[in-house]
């Protein structure tokens, strides 16, 4: 028979925890239970400890890391020192207040350049005939000047042939030169005095378009809106990325865009821009106007909430977040901001991540405040 042996200390306690019990049956146990009381409550406590599962206690919970949001003025500010901004990659720049031109956002079309390319070609093949109809009325004016020399010695048969020969080659001449006069005033009614003389000339730039390696591209302004002179480059934004391409100036343009209405320009972009004719895109002329504020460039504005924003310092290695009113101003890719003073460091690389870490901070407040 197997015998259950106890460690001591267990033994011990629950002997003692047994007399305990049996010395409440008489009245002298009783006695003695008040005078061996506290030794007893002692032993029960300790062995108590000994027998609770590690499971039952209690684990410590980690304090949580130090909010790095506050609310400072009514407005609630990231701090953020040099180490963390270089980690979240993170960098500002310091821009002061000062006049720019205004650039007034227009509307491109890359034109399909197949009614150019019919006009060049017939231009081309016009001319040819032309040639052809003056050297054969040429032969044939020598021919008959040569009857009509021989007098007597001509037969009335070679002088008709002769005569008819010239008045149908100079009939064709005078066809071939209506032809071209006809395809001139087509080419310069379509596409304006610049692009139509191209055609007739065939000069490199209509060589270029043709050969597809530059673009035409008709620009349009907002309807009520006038430039005095139209500025000899552009800006149009490459989808979807809406990359930057330059617009090289060539002519007013000859008709209007029908869905916008208002005064249009011939521009040529590269083929290689990424434009497409059938494209439409977005395109900047830089205008005569100037209005003073900071230029804050597209890199340094984040969007949430259905709004634009920038942070701007407003401490040592403190930033507050600030609007961005939807009708800025632009000039050469940039907001014109006039509500930041005469001078402010705003930042220019990484916005997206002290809006994540200034959100991460109201969660944290907001769990804190539930606790």
């Amino acid at each position: 028979m197997r015998r259950v042996v106890l460690p001591v200390g267990l033994a011990l306690g629950a002997g003692a925890l047994g007399a305990l019990g049996a010395l409440t049956l008489t009245e002298a146990g009783i006695g003695l239970r008040v005078k061996a009381g506290p030794v007893l409550s002692d032993l029960h406590d300790r062995f108590s400890g000994v027998t609770t599962p590690a499971a039952h206690q209690t684990p410590t919970t980690p304090s949580p890391p130090p909010s790095r949001v506050a609310v400072e003025g009514g407005q609630a500010v990231v701090r953020l020192t040099d180490a963390e901004q270089a980690r979240i990659g993170v960098a500002t720049a310091r821009h002061k207040r000062m006049p720019h031109r205004i650039e007034v956002q227009a509307f491109g079309s890359v034109l399909d350049l197949a009614r150019v390319t019919e006009l060049t070609n017939s231009y081309a093949s016009a001319r040819a005939q032309l040639q052809t109809a003056e050297a054969k009325a040429e032969v044939s004016r020598a021919a008959y000047t040569r009857a009509r020399s021989l007098g007597q010695y001509a037969t009335q048969v070679q002088l008709e042939t002769a005569e008819g020969t010239f008045r149908t080659d100079e009939a064709a001449l005078a066809a071939a030169q209506s032809q071209v006069r006809t395809l001139a005033a087509t080419a310069q009614q379509e596409w304006g005095t610049v692009i139509g003389r191209a055609i007739i000339e065939r000069s490199p730039v209509i060589t270029r378009l043709i050969e597809r390696t530059d673009f035409l591209v008709q620009v349009t302004l907002p309807p009520g809106e006038t430039l005095r002179a139209p500025p000899g480059t552009a800006h149009a934004e490459v989808p979807p990325q809406s990359e930057r391409v330059a617009l090289r100036y060539v002519s007013p343009a000859t008709r209007t865009d029908q869905r916008i209405q208002g005064v249009s320009y011939f521009y040529t972009v590269a083929g290689n821009s990424g434009l497409l004719p059938g494209m439409s895109t977005l395109a900047f002329l830089t205008s005569e106007r100037e209005t003073p504020g900071i230029a804050v460039p597209e890199s340094a504005v984040v969007h949430w909430q259905g709004g634009a924003w920038i942070y701007r310092s407003v401490g040592d290695d403190v930033f507050a977040r600030h609007p961005l009113r939807a009708d800025a101003p632009i000039s050469a890719d940039a907001y014109v901001v006039d509500d930041l003073g005469a001078e402010a460091e705003i930042v220019v690389t990484g916005p997206q991540a002290v809006l994540s870490e200034e959100l991460k901070g109201q969660i944290q407040s907001l769990d804190a405040d539930d606790d």
